[in-house]
């Protein structure tokens, strides 16, 4: 049975490291925080994913799973760490390579010759070779005594179990037999979808151009919607009719873009390409500039002291998590004005983003106006107690 070591236990480790389990392999999750492994040993999930505290408690009970803070041997590495961008002293974006450089070396203290170590996290061109070289280093061993290769995860919150086992996988390495021997490992685990080999840069390449992709065409909707405020049409009901013809996908408006992959992976492609990819960097500053525009919006038909209920914290609809959220930069700009921000994040205990939280019922009767930001299905359940007060749609949410 092989033996397989997820590095990082957080929104993509977790789900990955049960998989593996499930599809019958031994895995060791290693996290560098102790809380993290601590209550994980407890088999209770740090994150908030449908039937994923089913999923742990069916593979903590196979007993092949484990959680530590101290890397152990293994036959295989899964590098699924967080890469966040950072801003130089020019004001640009770029990657931040500290979480992978970090648990590459992790990796490096204990791999074995013919070991294997694939990167999943997303990542810029050329981080698959920046990862061997680390491990190189740190072990002793050369390239050619050891594999590595590039598997960019492609799941979304909400639908992780399932996209895990479903979704297509694209595997590259510069090494071919690398591959190939990645994807055998993968093919226990991918019961449905089709798993495609290429090369590192390649790999790396498709899951930025995927996110790239949408975050330019959210840009075009968000353009979209302030034309159509300016017009006085509906701007989902356009979209919807426009998305009728067979050849257009327009993609939904809202307050911004957020989250760990489409409002930062167009800059890992941007940073190595800045003189040729003008419209990816235009695209991120109209994503990132939308919650300006909602709070000048929103400037028509409420002046600052009101009372506001921000409905909706995290970056996306069902989940808790608030990482590059537009709607907690939406709410800090809205107390800047002077408004009363009245926080409500109903997949979230306790305050979020510094703002105490509240509840659906609690917001509405306090609020003077509220702004919907993201399609909650408890938001979707009360629309009739939201409809109370006065309110701004970004998302289509009322329709």
């Amino acid at each position: 049975m092989k033996k397989i070591e997820i590095m990082g236990c957080g929104y993509i480790g977790l789900p990955t490291a049960v998989t593996f389990t499930l599809a019958g392999y031994e895995v060791c999750g290693f996290d560098v925080k102790a809380e993290t492994v601590e209550i994980l040993s407890q088999g209770k999930i740090n994150i908030v994913e449908p039937g994923l505290q089913e999923a742990l408690t069916e593979a903590m009970a196979t007993g092949r799973l484990h959680f530590t803070t101290t890397p152990e041997p293994a036959d295989v590495f899964i590098i699924a760490v967080q890469t966040p961008y950072r801003e130089t002293p020019e004001k640009k974006r770029v990657s931040d390579m500290r979480f992978v450089e970090s648990a590459a070396r992790e990796v490096g203290s204990v791999i074995r010759p013919g070991g294997l170590c694939v990167l999943e996290s997303t990542s810029p061109p050329g981080s698959t070779r920046l990862v061997e070289q680390i491990v190189s280093e740190v072990s002793g061993l050369k390239p050619e005594e050891f594999m590595t290769a590039h598997c960019p995860e492609r799941i979304i919150p909400g639908r992780m179990l399932l996209e895990l086992r479903q979704n297509d996988r694209i595997i590259g390495s510069n090494r071919p037999e690398a591959a190939e021997y990645a994807k055998s490992i993968y093919e226990k685990v991918v019961t449905k979808g089709t798993i495609r080999l290429t090369d590192d840069l390649t790999a790396e390449m498709c899951k930025l151009t995927e996110n790239t992709f949408r975050d330019i065409n959210i840009a075009y909707a968000n353009e979209l919607s302030k034309v159509c405020d300016r017009l006085g049409i509906d701007v989902f009901q356009l979209i919807e009719l426009a998305n009728c013809h067979p050849r257009v996908n327009v993609h939904t408006p809202g307050v911004g873009v957020g989250g760990h992959c489409i409002a930062v992976d167009p800059w890992f492609i941007h940073e190595k390409f800045e003189d040729i990819t003008p419209l990816i960097a235009e695209a991120r500053h109209v994503n990132d500039t939308k919650p300006e525009w909602v709070v000048e919006r929103i400037g028509r038909d409420v002046k600052p002291g009101a009372k506001i209920a921000v409905l909706g914290m995290s970056f996306k609809a069902n989940i808790d998590d608030t990482r590059e959220s537009p709607s907690v930069l939406f709410a800090k700009l809205l107390e800047e004005k002077g408004y009363q921000v009245i926080a409500c994040e109903p997949y979230i205990e306790g305050d979020v983003a510094g703002f105490p939280n509240h509840t659906l019922e609690e917001a509405m009767a306090a609020c003077d106006y509220a702004v919907i930001t993201l399609t909650h299905d408890k938001f979707k359940e009360h629309k009739d107690l939201i409809a109370t007060k006065p309110y701004y749609d970004c998302v289509g949410l009322m329709r």
